[in-house]
């Protein structure tokens, strides 16, 4: 490794946006204090695909995205600027939905006789005589003997090669299995014909509803086009990681992210392979902790991809003492239930009884299998270790252990969660009986030995993380809609707020266990930009007015309300959603909230769809925003919240600048940027415009960036201070992490901290000060210079003299 990251920045690489592009942009990153740029993955993807997580071909560089040699340059134009490269890996899964992923194409044609048959995890045994030794392919529209009957499945020969067509699926079709005596067009009109050819295949065409509940292959999540996997076989590892191999052998990269390590069946071992593999450079996984979990201490690796820090930060700039105010009028606006903790639980197991019934299934036959060969057991009949198991899942309070069975290791923090389920579940289904979670719990701590004993740990730590995640951050965090902001990656809805003495206590322990890990704001897959947030953080500190505006829109909005629906849940979120983005198109917010209500699988949802409700929806949106009595309303009330949002954005734009940690910038959020989840946080960044700002914030002061707030170049200019004072000072940013405590009335309403005794960062948390005064901040020994403003500071400074010229302030000891 060249060098550890002082500054990342994201960039979402596709057809649109190529290495060519980022190879023009490398002095502009420069400039703005950047340090590494990170790409999203660069291996072949699926054509066309807008993300690149579905890789195909893990020996070859995206086509779409350029050439090795485009790749070279940009290395070589990074190095010229003593930058570097962190690349993006999806080690878990690739996609399936091409006919160029040709692992998976060879394994449809030749089904267990391939030589790519073990590369993922594939149930060749089934129950099902259909199935037995197939691969279910879940792709088509209707049953699959509709479809026959409709002709649109067609045989035909591509370059030589039979296949089966249907509209843009394309299939293999064994040669040896096709008939002599029947050409492709008498096939084609013989559906009988077609149907035994189809039977002598190595896959089973479904419905796609059939999926979740017939697939015998493990997917990500619920995505049945992208199939799992097994890395954990070191030639499955070494074939995924070749050209990744070839390009550090090369030093072209000086750091990975690695996608979903959760997924993987033994974590710790692919990280160590890994390891051994890219020797010194700098690697952080994208492992989502819940409150108060760390990264295990075994890892080789530097840390996370931010979404602990994310949390911590984003939740220091929320009132807490409002929490009742927002939740009882949100009870009492849309009648919905406020208790988290339930709705997390009833969330997780609606997703693992509907869209993980076969891994379910799986888990129940080996319990089953299990408990017939322990005597005191044999009596649990399959349908009680069901039950029993969907309670444990959905009790389990983080996304997955790390118990590795081949060790009989169970890490200590693994055993308190374990334990922790175990006694939730208990009480939950106490009529189930405690014997039956002890059965489960004691398989989980390793108290049980033996191939089935082993295989459901390992399968039971790899289906809790698609629980948490489905049911969680894609269900339950569109239903409990109290306070959207508290809705993140990683983030606990019941938690509102963090005071001034956690988020210390966070930072502290960055700084000791993980100085060199990821702090992130946004990414590609929050659900809101950080400068959404950011405005919406502000009515966590004017209640009473935001309950007032709602209810006068409410009213406006009524009209367009048809048999009482939209539900006011919904309604509610809009609301939220417009505070936080507008100005924005109608385009952008009816393809929002179609998504946020599918997600919340309450009246509709993308594999049941509603039609009636989903055009009611959207009248109501169209109309609202149509209404010009509403349309004004809402812009003067954001008018007024405007500045003390941006303010917001600057404070937590400086922490992570200099908290300990790397910070990342995503993609266009060097200025204002009000995006919400994906898609549309991936939209084309002007970077020209970004650009033109950057050679004019050089030239302004503190006062006259701030004037120019409206085109989001404070943020910008404040970036660009920071990382340049920071690129020539990294050696301060490496020590410890010391809180200092203002003094007086309303001390909460700011936050400061140093580091390397040299730099602080003073900011305010709350921009509505109430009466009692303003609190004083005690200056350590020494002058201290505001590095935004030029002004010098000693001893006893009131806080609100710091930011006279400028909103935060970052004080260097002169």
């Amino acid at each position: 490794m060249k060098t550890r990251p002082r500054a990342t920045y994201r960039l979402q690489f596709n057809e649109h946006f190529r290495l060519a592009d980022a190879l023009v942009l490398v002095p502009y990153f420069h400039e703005l204090g950047i340090s590494h740029i990170y790409t999203s993955p660069l291996f072949k993807a699926a054509p066309h695909s807008v993300h690149g997580y579905d890789v195909c071909d893990f020996s070859q560089l995206n086509p779409e995205l350029g050439t090795e040699e485009d790749l070279q340059r940009l290395v070589a134009a990074l190095r010229e600027f003593d930058m570097g490269l962190i690349v993006d890996l999806v080690p878990n899964h690739m996609g399936i939905a091409t006919a160029e992923n040709t692992w998976w194409q060879d394994i449809l044609k030749n089904g267990r006789r391939s030589r790519f048959a073990n590369y993922f995890d594939i149930r060749w045994k089934s129950n099902e005589p259909e199935l037995d030794g197939k691969i279910l392919v879940p792709i088509l529209g209707d049953r699959y003997e509709q479809i026959l009957n409709r002709g649109e499945l067609q045989f035909e020969n591509k370059n030589g090669q039979p296949v089966l067509r249907y509209f843009n699926n394309q299939l293999p079709i064994a040669a040896d299995s096709i008939p002599k005596n029947l050409t492709a067009e008498q096939l084609n009109s013989d559906h009988a014909a077609l149907d035994a050819l189809l039977k002598e295949q190595n896959y089973c065409l479904a419905a796609f509803g059939e999926g979740d509940l017939r697939l015998n292959y493990r997917r990500f999540f619920a995505v049945n086009t992208l199939a799992a996997v097994r890395v954990e076989d070191e030639k499955v590892f070494n074939e995924v990681h070749s050209l990744l191999g070839q390009w550090v052998q090369n030093r072209w990269l000086d750091g990975l992210r690695i996608d979903h390590p959760d997924g993987l069946r033994d974590p710790k071992q692919y990280l160590d392979r890994l390891r051994a593999l890219a020797q010194g450079l700098w690697i952080v996984v994208e492992k989502i902790l819940q409150p108060g979990e760390s990264v295990p201490a075994d890892w080789p690796v530097e840390g996370t991809v931010g979404y602990d820090f994310l949390n911590q930060l984003n939740g220091l700039f929320i009132e807490a003492k409002n929490k009742k105010s927002l939740t009882g009028f949100y009870f009492q606006f849309t009648g919905e239930p406020i208790d988290s903790g339930r709705m997390v639980r009833e969330k997780k197991r609606l997703v693992l009884e509907t869209l993980f019934t076969t891994e379910i299934n799986r888990l129940v036959e080996l319990l089953t299998q299990i408990a017939a060969r322990c005597g005191a057991h044999q009596n649990f009949s399959p349908e009680q270790l069901r039950e029993a198991l969907l309670e444990l899942a959905a009790c389990f309070p983080v996304y997955r252990t790390c118990v590795r069975p081949a060790e009989n290791f169970v890490g200590e923090n693994d055993a308190l969660y374990i334990k922790d389920a175990t006694a939730k579940a208990k009480v939950l289904r106490s009529d189930l009986g405690p014997e039956i979670f002890d059965f489960l719990s004691g398989l989980l701590l390793l108290l049980f030995h033996g191939e089935l004993e082993s295989e459901f740990v390992a399968r039971f730590q790899q289906l809790t993380g698609p629980a948490m995640a489905k049911g969680v951050e894609d269900t339950a965090l569109y239903c409990l809609n109290y306070f959207l902001s508290l809705n993140e990656v990683g983030g606990d809805p019941g938690k509102f707020g963090v005071d001034i003495d956690e988020f210390h206590g966070f930072c502290q322990k960055q700084a000791k266990q993980s100085p060199h890990t990821m702090l992130a704001t946004s990414t590609h897959d929050t659900k809101r930009s950080e400068d959404v947030r950011a405005r919406l953080n502000v009515l966590s500190e004017i209640p009473d007015e935001w309950q007032t505006a709602v209810l006068r829109w409410s009213k406006t909005n009524e009209p367009y309300r048809k048999n009482h629906f939209p539900d006011r849940n919904i309604e509610y979120v809009l609301y939220q959603t417009l505070i936080g983005t507008w100005p924005v198109s109608l385009e952008r917010i009816l393809a929002y909230m179609e998504k946020a209500s599918y997600e919340a699988k309450q009246h509709t949802d993308w594999n049941n769809r509603n039609l009636q409700y989903d055009e009611t929806l959207k009248n109501f949106v169209t109309g609202a925003l149509a209404d010009q009595r509403f349309v004004q309303d809402l812009e003067k009330f954001i008018a007024s919240i405007a500045e003390a949002a941006q303010i917001k954005s600057l404070a937590q734009t400086l922490i992570k600048l200099t908290a300990p940690g790397v910070p990342d910038i995503y993609q266009g959020n060097e200025l204002w940027d009000f995006s919400l989840v994906d898609p549309d946080n991936r939209r084309a960044v002007d970077f020209g415009l970004r650009k033109d700002l950057l050679a004019k914030a050089k030239r302004l002061s503190a006062e006259e960036a701030w004037r120019y707030r409206d085109q989001g170049l404070p943020k910008l200019w404040l970036i660009h201070r920071t990382l340049s004072f920071r690129a020539r000072h990294e050696k301060l940013f490496q020590d410890d992490y010391q809180p200092i405590f203002l003094l007086g009335g309303n001390a909460g309403h700011f936050i400061a901290f140093v580091r390397g005794y040299a730099v602080m960062t003073v900011v305010p948390r709350f921009t509505r000060r109430p009466a009692g005064g303003t609190p004083m901040l005690p200056l350590p020994d020494g002058s201290w210079r505001n590095e935004f403003t030029g002004e010098t500071f000693a001893g006893m400074v009131a806080a609100s003299g710091l930011f006279n010229k400028f909103p935060v302030a970052f004080l260097i000891r002169e």
